[in-house]
């Protein structure tokens, strides 16, 4: 990507595996640069504007090319938009009360999110046990 055209910013909690999960899955799509990546769950790290770093533990934001803080679904929409093989998810989402649905959706999610976590992490764990337990 020409280095004159600005990114946006995704700050994700980098002590969460799905959310690193998530983000490892952008990374490797972003094949433009068009994201910064930012761990806020690291001392020091910056947040968005305005958004305290309990908050931007709490849930996904981006700061827009254009500046715009989004937070949520929003958030989200705005990642799509940046991938090329995601765009016709976010095109999708200007259907009326899609993006208030998928914010739904992602409040539900945001309460459960630890426990979903932790069975990850759980599947994780269990999957390099058999991996090493494999006859070679």
């Amino acid at each position: 990507m020409d280095s004159d055209v600005p990114k946006s910013t995704v700050f994700f909690d980098g002590s969460c595996p799905l959310c690193r999960a998530e983000i490892e899955y952008y990374r490797r799509r972003d094949k433009t640069g068009a994201f910064c990546f930012v761990d806020v769950s690291e001392t020091g790290a910056a947040t968005p504007e305005g958004i305290t770093r309990q908050r931007a533990l709490e849930r996904f934001h981006v700061r827009a090319c254009d500046g715009r803080v989004l937070s949520g679904a929003a958030a989200f929409v705005e990642v799509w938009t940046r991938l090329l093989k995601w765009r016709w998810v976010a095109r999708a989402t200007s259907l009326p009360g899609t993006l208030a649905v998928l914010e739904l959706g992602y409040r539900i999610f945001l309460p459960l999110r630890p426990v979903i976590a932790w069975i990850f992490r759980w599947f994780l764990k269990l999957q390099s046990a058999l991996n090493r337990a494999k006859p070679r």
